[in-house]
């Protein structure tokens, strides 16, 4: 599929218009991706576990690239809205490495990546970041490179350092040529505040427990809300309840229980 450039300004486009902020319920495959943008999402996200799990693989940095560049050419052939991929550590040991990944990634239909540093140096990180607004650039596309930090979610560093070990990593991922700041594990609203403002990156937060509401994050500032893994892992949870139930009893009534109709699930795609 060839490189879409009209979808990666709309994609720019969401992060400083989207009101109140761009709300992304992240997708897996080509048919989870159809039916969360036929719900009336702006974009669609992967989350990087659920691949790798619907895949047979691990998340943390499993997945074969192959698989993955054939579920973002899968998930373009059925969406129309921008997509953005979650890369995980950007899927190469070296910045080279990863600036030949992500121009794979953008061949295949994305407009976005994510792709985080967690126990790497920040300059391996900065490296990767500034490969792959090289290997976008090559490609005539707006990458959204959305730069994710794991000092809150992995604790990099003492509780008292995080808000200005963050900040200090969004400098310097920004000055590589990253597009915007994911802070997963953020959650409380006086942080979430102070990053926002310590900052010129639009800021991304994902869904956990105790995490403000759309509205009350769109007033902190906040550009961009994610569910990271969270409704996959939802999906699995019903997906074994109903699995163990119909194995214990067979009862058919059990194992369609809160069942989307046929046709309408079919009507989601494209004919022949």
């Amino acid at each position: 599929m060839p490189a879409r450039p009209e979808a990666a300004e709309a994609f720019q486009r969401l992060h400083r218009e989207a009101r109140p902020l761009l709300i992304l319920p992240n997708a897996w495959d080509a048919g989870s991706a159809r039916l969360v943008e036929s719900l009336g999402a702006a974009a669609i996200a992967t989350t990087s576990a659920a691949v790798a799990w619907a895949h047979g693989y691990r998340d943390g940095n499993q997945l074969p690239l192959p698989l993955l560049l054939r579920t973002v050419e899968a998930i373009a052939r059925v969406v129309t809205v921008p997509i953005t991929v979650d890369m995980e550590g950007g899927f190469g040991a070296d910045a080279k490495a990863v600036g030949v990944a992500v121009g794979q990634v953008v061949a295949a239909g994305a407009v976005g990546c994510n792709i985080e540093d967690g126990n790497q140096p920040v300059e391996l990180m900065a490296g990767k970041i500034a490969a792959a607004r090289a290997a976008a650039q090559a490609a005539g596309v707006a990458l959204y490179i959305n730069a994710r930090t794991d000092v809150y979610l992995h604790g990099l560093v003492p509780p008292e350092r995080r808000l200005e070990e963050t900040l200090a990593r969004a400098a310097r991922y920004k000055s590589a040529g990253a597009s915007g700041l994911f802070v997963p594990g953020l959650t409380d609203a006086g942080e979430i505040g102070r990053v926002v403002a310590g900052t010129d990156l639009p800021v991304n937060c994902m869904a956990r427990p105790g995490l403000p509401v759309a509205a009350d994050l769109a007033k902190l500032g906040v550009r961009r809300l994610s569910a990271g893994a969270a409704i996959g892992m939802a999906v699995w949870g019903r997906l074994a309840t109903l699995t163990q139930g119909f194995l214990a009893e067979g009862r058919s009534e059990a194992a369609g229980e809160g069942a989307m109709p046929y046709p309408a699930i079919n009507a989601l795609f494209p004919g022949p």
